[in-house]
């Protein structure tokens, strides 16, 4: 008998809040790109940005390395969550397809979910929709858990 999802225990092993993980990104590439996490879930993250001049191609349509900024800021940031103190997580590659264009002045939203959680590797999947829903880019990061 599965859990329901409501009451789903969380893999998370360290704590935070949403303000704490929008300050963390910063000045770095991911905060100066405006994005911001909107969600912790038992066993998600969800994070969101408006499409602007900073995130397309000449064709005024999201980059796709913008996306994979998105999807390996997700899953790192999820895999350092949910390991132990004293471990912290280093992405060794990650993969994206991109699947329908986003244009400019529209809002992605990303979700990222374990496939696997591993004491040596991780696997997350980041998906990222336009607002109508459709699927943007599908991408896989693998973490290695090293120790602090």
């Amino acid at each position: 008998m599965s859990t329901p999802p409501d009451t789903a225990p969380a893999i998370w092993k360290k704590q935070t809040t949403l303000e704490e993980l929008t300050d963390r990104l910063g000045a770095g590439a991911p905060g100066h790109l405006g994005l911001r996490f909107t969600e912790i879930g038992p066993d998600y993250l969800r994070a969101a940005m408006v499409i602007d001049h900073r995130h397309v191609q000449p064709w005024r349509v999201l980059h796709g390395g913008i996306s994979v900024v998105v999807s390996e800021t997700l899953g790192s940031v999820a895999s350092f969550l949910a390991v132990p103190e004293g471990f912290h997580c280093v992405g060794i590659e990650i993969n994206a397809n991109h699947i329908a264009p986003v244009p400019e002045g529209q809002e992605i939203t990303a979700e990222c979910r374990p496939i696997h959680t591993g004491r040596s590797t991780q696997v997350w999947q980041t998906e990222i929709r336009r607002p109508d829903g459709r699927l943007a880019c599908i991408s896989r990061i693998t973490c290695a858990v090293v120790p602090d």
